[in-house]
């Protein structure tokens, strides 16, 4: 059971006139300052108290992770296609992903979170999208090197 004291009611503003939703936001902006400094929240970080090093060897462990992660999958995704229709494939497919996944990934963590209260339940999506690729790229893409497509030509232009 929740605390009474814990738990503070955002605003439902549907229907409210512009000037009564104002007044009940900053209400609730008000109480809930209140009870994070009450609780022992910080009002801002203090930048000294920062960990500098710390943050850019994050910061650089993280784009290293990228790094091995998106150079073999450029070269891999060249293969999939031939040349004629290579650019198009690539960038629709790539973005699209790239786009439904990835943009609807905060959205649907905050969700899960909303829903179960454990922080960690919005981290399921991301690994269970990420198994599902593995699945289905290890059961339906093709391997491409005994019969890529290097000895295609490219189209002729009328250059």
């Amino acid at each position: 059971m929740k605390d009474a004291a814990a738990t503070l009611e955002s605003v439902q503003g549907k229907g409210l006139p512009q000037a009564t939703f104002k007044a009940a936001a900053d209400a609730f902006a008000a109480t809930l300052s209140q009870r994070l400094s009450a609780a022992g929240y910080p009002a801002s970080q203090h930048p000294a108290q920062a960990n500098y090093v710390m943050l850019i060897l994050l910061c650089t462990c993280l784009e290293v992770i990228l790094a091995m992660t998106y150079g073999p999958l450029a070269a891999w995704l060249v293969e999939l296609f031939p040349p004629r229709i290579r650019y198009t494939s690539l960038s629709l497919t790539y973005h699209l992903a790239s786009g439904w996944f990835g943009a609807f990934l905060p959205a649907i963590a905050f969700a899960a979170f909303a829903a179960t209260g454990n922080i960690y339940s919005g981290l399921w999506y991301p690994v269970a999208i990420a198994f599902l690729a593995f699945v289905l790229g290890a059961v339906f893409m093709p391997e491409t090197r005994p019969h890529g497509h290097e000895h295609q030509t490219a189209p002729r232009t009328l250059l």
